[in-house]
């Protein structure tokens, strides 16, 4: 058991189990792999803390309706597999702002966290735009030949290398 506390997992191996996940999936609930859907869920929980069962009548979640499903379990199953991961390989420190965001930008938490609010919310609102998230396309669409989705990986890996090469001036 010796893989587990590693700090750098071969690509291949995690490639080759997200692909056996993938077939698992499909297999157990004739659904792709996905995490955008989740969020979307979620939020009509929260929405339906304040205003009850009218959040049911609205159009959007009487298609995504706002329960615990196995997406949501699977965003769960992330954050703890990742902090497993990191823990049994010693790797799991608290850190407020990351070295290369200080040494570009200052070591002030709130920009930080500010930036990443605006960011993870720009991201959930494209993934929903899209019609799926990073998983579902580049994992469970390309799976599938689904040309959007093989459009959709290359817009993200055109936009993830502009936005690095801007916000860490690589060039």
């Amino acid at each position: 058991m010796e893989w587990l506390t590693m700090k750098i997992w071969s690509p291949y191996a995690v490639g080759i189990g997200i692909g056996i996940l993938s077939w698992v999936t499909f297999l157990l609930s004739d659904k792709p792999i996905g995490c955008s859907t989740a969020f979307s869920r979620t939020s009509g929980m929260i929405e339906s803390l304040f205003r009850g069962g009218r959040v049911a009548e609205k159009a959007y979640y009487r298609k995504f309706a706002p329960e615990i499903d196995w997406e949501w379990m699977l965003v769960v199953g992330v954050i703890v597999g990742a902090f497993l991961s990191a823990s049994l390989s010693g790797a799991f420190h608290w850190e407020w702002v990351p070295s290369k965001w200080a040494a570009s930008f200052g070591d002030q938490p709130f920009t930080r966290w500010w930036v990443a609010l605006v960011g993870g919310a720009c991201m959930g609102i494209g993934a929903r735009w899209a019609g799926g998230c990073t998983s579902g396309h580049g994992i469970s669409g390309t799976l599938q030949l689904a040309v959007s989705s093989w459009l959709a990986v290359v817009c993200f890996f055109i936009g993830g290398v502009g936005t690095a090469t801007l916000i860490f001036k690589s060039f």
